[in-house]
């Protein structure tokens, strides 16, 4: 028996709880935010400008969850074709631009007063930056190819081809010198303090719920928009025979 109709009636039966998934992140974000900003202790070397940190960090978590998303979704699309997995590549593939967009720019905000620049070639940097045009470029072909099976098949190639800079921004500080420091949590165990992973954890869980939640919604719009084009096409189509016919 096919997975396709259980999967796709999965997709929508979790439609039904997007609310909820909004809810969840807007409550996250907020008491994130708060102990992130108010109740946790400045840095005794960057003092408070290291709670931009809370946003950051979660925002560029947030944003390699996204191209998971995407990653996944392109095989699983190259494997059954299923048009809903399409366009919930397409949504993560947007959305996931964005965050790491702004990660990048909130990134470069805290560098500016901890390394003096906004900018260096650092590798962490470097590939996550590789990510954005990644991500733009898959966008880009998205509106090149008119055959949306051609579309589909050629972005997931891409999204697949691209997923290989995944584990290198992961594992860029253990693999080179690099100004970012060495995971905090890894299999040597965990080396940040609760008072810093308690608002960072809280943060990381609301965007990832926030991002699940604009998922839900622009997946959702995008299976409209084509299925209208698609009714569209074919209204145009009978119309067409039928002047022929005259």
């Amino acid at each position: 028996m096919s997975l396709l109709p259980s999967i796709n009636r999965f997709i929508r039966h979790i439609q039904r709880f997007k609310g909820w998934f909004g809810g969840a992140a807007a409550l996250c974000l907020i008491t994130g935010m708060y102990l992130g900003l108010i109740t946790s202790p400045p840095d005794y070397y960057q003092g408070e400008i290291v709670r931009i940190m809370y946003v950051h960090v979660p925002l560029a978590h947030t944003a390699l969850f996204g191209y998971t998303v995407l990653f996944v979704g392109s095989l699983w699309y190259l494997w059954k074709r299923d048009p809903l997995i399409d366009n919930m590549c397409h949504a993560a593939a947007g959305m996931s631009a964005a965050f790491t967009a702004v990660a990048l720019v909130t990134g470069s905000i805290w560098a500016k007063p901890t390394w003096n620049t906004w900018w260096t070639w650092d590798p962490k940097l470097v590939s996550f930056a590789v990510l954005l045009m990644i991500l733009a470029g898959y966008l880009m072909l998205r509106t090149m190819v008119e055959d949306p099976e051609q579309e589909g098949r050629y972005a997931a190639v891409l999204a697949i081809v691209g997923g290989l800079d995944l584990p290198i921004i992961y594992f860029a500080a253990e693999w080179w010198r690099t100004l970012h420091q060495p995971l905090s949590i890894s299999l040597r165990g965990v080396s940040i303090s609760g008072d810093i992973l308690l608002p960072l954890s809280i943060m990381s869980i609301g965007f990832t719920l926030l991002f699940t939640y604009m998922l839900m919604i622009r997946t959702q719009m995008l299976y409209l928009v084509n299925l209208f084009d698609a009714k569209k096409g074919r209204l145009l189509s009978q119309v067409h025979l039928s002047k022929v016919g005259q």
